[in-house]
């Protein structure tokens, strides 16, 4: 048998871990400076719990978990005979891999609700799997990086969120990112005043793959949903709304004007882009994009999407928004939240194309010492016991040298590695300690030992 892994999956070697890691550390400081504290749910969840929060092609990315035992023994033989395998999968699976943190987040939120104190802000780094089709900077298994905040309607939230997508980028050495904003408030508006407010949903999953197809795609697949072409024909001004963000403002009020959730959106994008621009940003930029929808359902007010540095071949590295009411489903109404996410996959490429891991550590021993002569060990062992106490990565080679070509390898391994340092002998509690890179040798006791390698 051939070993392989599933398409869409990875395996990390230990430099890869180390760089993950970094990102990691950054986004998580970032995160409890802003306030945030930890959290972790199930990597499976009820399917009643994600199915029919993501939209119709969301639900169709979700993994599903079969029963165990025999589960084709309770399923209706009507399914089966008819192959309808919609209706077969309700009763052969009760459980799915999550497809975001978000939707498992407002399920957590209503089984804890008693003891939590709001407005709730918490973070949440898990995996999470989608069955879309592999490419690159897209995986069925991936890591995200979430930071909500639950329990409260104040547009300082999104002002917030702003502030902590661009320290986190500043603090990864990452310049030149752009947080796009929009508000879905604007897009119902939009939806209204195109006579096509029933089709909202089908709107906004077509203009959210304008950077995927283009305006002649998403017009096409707008007709496909029924939305008519005298209503795409209104809807061209949002194609090529241009200038800074104020006179983005200002051309939305006059296509927004006799819709009330509209000028609503407007408000509420006014009130951040105002905020930010007296704050200031350290190596992002803010910009409103009309076009901007984020196709999942549960959006209700702002969304937000940040795109890689220019010339860096790679789309977005981040989302979110707001939700009023993504609790109620779970029976606990009035409850607003919003989030943001952060593309740890996709950051770890980019970084990668601009070399920006210049300063990330590979975990690996400090020193290593030499099995070279057969009555070593027990000095060698109390050392490293000594060694590890004073939190020094050190390391014994386990296979005692009995050749020229055994001797070889472990000189090997130690080049391989990029150990700093060598232990070579001991002789009257003497310990011979080498320096890789420069070559010094020098005779030490155990203390003197810890002392040089601290």
């Amino acid at each position: 048998m051939k070993p392989s892994i599933p398409k869409g999956t990875r395996d990390f070697s230990s430099k890869e871990v180390a760089k993950r890691n970094y990102i990691m550390d950054i986004i998580k400081l970032s995160f409890e400076n802003f306030g945030f504290e930890p959290i972790e749910t199930p990597s499976f969840e009820n399917s009643e719990t994600l199915m029919g929060k993501y939209g119709e092609e969301g639900d169709r990315l979700i993994f599903k978990i079969l029963n165990s035992g025999d589960y084709l023994s309770k399923a209706d033989d009507s399914f089966l005979t008819n192959k309808n395998s919609f209706k077969l999968t309700s009763q052969i699976s009760e459980k799915a891999l999550r497809y975001d943190l978000t939707v498992p987040f407002a399920r957590y939120v209503v089984q804890h609700q008693n003891e939590i104190t709001f407005p709730f802000k918490r973070y949440q780094i898990q995996t999470v799997w989608r069955a879309d089709r592999p490419q690159r900077g897209r995986f069925r298994e991936f890591l995200q990086c979430d930071a909500d905040i639950i329990g409260s309607r104040s547009l300082l939230q999104e002002v917030e969120f702003v502030q902590l997508y661009d320290d986190v980028f500043t603090n990864l050495k990452l310049k030149g990112t752009t947080i796009k904003i929009n508000n879905r408030k604007i897009l119902s508006g939009i939806a209204e005043i195109i006579g096509e407010s029933e089709k909202l949903i089908d709107f906004t999953v077509a203009l959210d793959k304008l950077d995927k197809i283009g305006a002649e795609g998403v017009k096409t697949e707008m007709l496909s949903k029924g939305i008519s072409s005298e209503a795409i024909e209104k809807v061209q001004p949002l194609f090529n709304l241009s200038g800074n963000n104020q006179e983005k403002i200002d051309q939305l009020k006059g296509l927004l004007q006799s819709s009330d959730q509209g000028m609503s959106g407007i408000s509420d994008l006014e009130f951040v882009i105002q905020n930010i621009h007296e704050i200031g940003l350290e190596s992002a930029s803010l910009e409103i994009d009309v076009t901007l929808a984020r196709g999942l359902n549960y959006y209700t007010g702002a969304i937000f999407e940040v795109i890689a540095p220019q010339g860096v071949s790679m789309g977005s590295i981040g989302g979110g928004g707001r939700y009023d009411d993504l609790t109620g489903v779970f029976g606990l109404n009035d409850m607003s939240g919003i989030g943001i996410s952060f593309g740890l996959d996709r950051i770890y490429l980019v970084l990668e194309e601009l070399n920006l891991f210049v300063e990330v550590v590979q975990a690996k021993p400090k020193v290593l010492f030499l099995n070279f002569v057969e009555n070593s060990r027990m000095p060698y062992l109390t050392a490293l016991k000594k060694l590890r106490e004073n939190n020094i990565k050190s390391e014994l080679y386990p296979d005692l040298a009995k050749s020229n070509k055994q001797q070889k390898k472990q000189w090997k391994y130690i080049s391989n590695r990029n150990i700093e340092y060598v232990v070579s002998n001991v002789l009257n509690g003497n310990f011979t300690l080498k320096n890789i890179k420069s070559g010094e040798q020098k005779e030490c006791n155990l203390e003197e030992l810890v002392n040089s390698l601290k």
